[in-house]
């Protein structure tokens, strides 16, 4: 046997086993139609390069939607995602963007439900004791009147789009405590933004699954890059550009966000 029919013969042999085993693309790739919905963490605040169109919402070129359509090449991209979204106005509007046709939809929503911002606003500026029981209201809120919002809202997704594969993400973890921070919160502090950041997730995880979503969490690609970790791939606070504080940099979308949606699709 020559090389060349050598060659040719092992070409087929994988050109097979690719068909066979799905090896030849992605489940999710060139015959996907894609829709981004959610908050600022869709949207990519933190991350610059937001695009003209997008204004207030700051959608990023950068943000783990775009990374992945750019990767992917979805048959069909909807990027909708908007900075300051809660529950009900990403079903308000966003949704519309959805259709019968959509194959995968990413989300990020709930933080800004229970007021999160506000959580951090509050701890950054006043008493630890204040601070401590504005995250309690917050973790409450998570609790009790959050969950019914979700089941709202992606009742709402699976609706518009009854074949779409539905990814919810969820948010970081933001402190790593007894890090090199020298100053601003306290390790109370930290502690307990930390700990409504994993009631928030848990939420988020019962919620998807109850209907039949897809969980996937960002704590693990964060961990080592938390705030006060040296290699923070979050903004602290940012008095310049007070938007960006607690939301991922560039590095925290392309290596913690695109990766956690990837492995989920």
């Amino acid at each position: 046997m020559s090389v060349r029919s050598v060659r040719a013969t092992l070409a087929t042999l994988a050109m097979s086993a690719a068909a066979v085993f799905g090896l030849a693309q992605p489940a999710s790739a060139a015959g996907d139609n894609y829709v981004a919905l959610g908050d600022s963490y869709s949207s990519g605040v933190g991350a610059g390069s937001y695009t003209s169109e997008s204004g207030t919402c700051k959608r990023s070129t950068k943000a783990y939607p775009s990374l992945w359509a750019t990767a992917n090449s979805p048959s069909s991209f909807r990027f909708v995602a908007c900075s300051g979204a809660t529950t009900a106005s990403v079903a308000s509007g966003q949704l519309s963007a959805l259709s019968s046709s959509t194959t995968l939809v990413s989300v990020t929503a709930g933080g800004n439900d229970v007021g999160f911002a506000d959580v951090m606003q509050t701890c950054v500026l006043q008493s630890e004791a204040t601070c401590v029981s504005r995250v309690n209201t917050a973790v409450s809120q998570m609790q009790n009147s959050l969950p019914g919002k979700l089941d709202s809202l992606y009742a709402g997704i699976r609706s518009r789009s009854p074949q779409a594969r539905v990814v919810v993400l969820g948010y970081p973890r933001f402190y790593k405590l007894s890090g090199n921070c020298i100053a601003g919160l306290t390790e109370t502090e930290r502690g307990a933004i930390n700990n409504a950041s994993d009631v928030l997730n848990g939420v988020l995880a019962k919620r998807a699954a109850n209907a039949g979503f897809t969980f996937s969490s960002v704590v693990d690609e964060f961990t080592g890059h938390e705030i006060c970790s040296g290699d923070a791939w979050l903004h602290s606070v940012d008095w310049l550009n007070i938007s960006n504080s607690y939301h991922p940099k560039a590095i925290g979308q392309s290596g913690g966000y695109l990766p956690a949606f990837r492995s989920a699709v």
